[in-house]
């Protein structure tokens, strides 16, 4: 599924700017995606933008506030994960709502603690969801897994 939201990343400008469902589905499937990653990416996709549409109905976290995650949380996303983003919203580059919006998407795939190169897709789909500006250096942090091999 990572590796299908980065391809959509690398090769949309925008993420309204993807062709529709059955229309994407095809032209991932002719990149090479398997059918599994596809239907998986794409669910991923349509949650992210039914959390985004929610967050604006919600009263965002002020700035400046501070996060407590609940111990559920903590478990699931994991020391590293949590210090990653505490990081990004420190220096700025994470607003508390968009931080928000991360969690709700990391805490929906199915890996407990999230390894961080996935959290750092996760993180880059938010902002390019929201066609953040994002500065170079973040994408390419953002891009970098640590690692010479796909996320899969």
């Amino acid at each position: 599924m990572f590796d299908v939201l980065v391809y959509l990343y690398e090769n949309y400008g925008a993420l309204n700017a993807c062709p529709d469902g059955d229309a994407l589905t095809r032209k991932l499937a002719a990149a090479g995606f398997d059918a599994e990653e596809i239907t998986d990416a794409i669910a991923w996709l349509q949650g992210l933008q039914r959390v985004t549409q929610e967050s604006q109905v919600v009263r965002a976290p002020a700035a400046g506030s501070s996060r407590v995650f609940a111990v559920f949380e903590a478990n699931r996303l994991g020391n590293e994960a949590i210090g990653f983003l505490s990081f990004l919203e420190t220096h700025g580059e994470l607003t508390p709502a968009q931080r928000e919006i991360v969690v709700e998407r990391a805490l929906a795939i199915d890996e407990s603690p999230v390894p961080l190169a996935k959290l750092k897709v996760i993180v880059l789909m938010v902002l390019w969801s929201q066609q953040a500006d994002i500065d170079i250096l973040l994408i390419e942090e953002l891009l970098d897994d640590g690692e010479d091999r796909a996320l899969h």
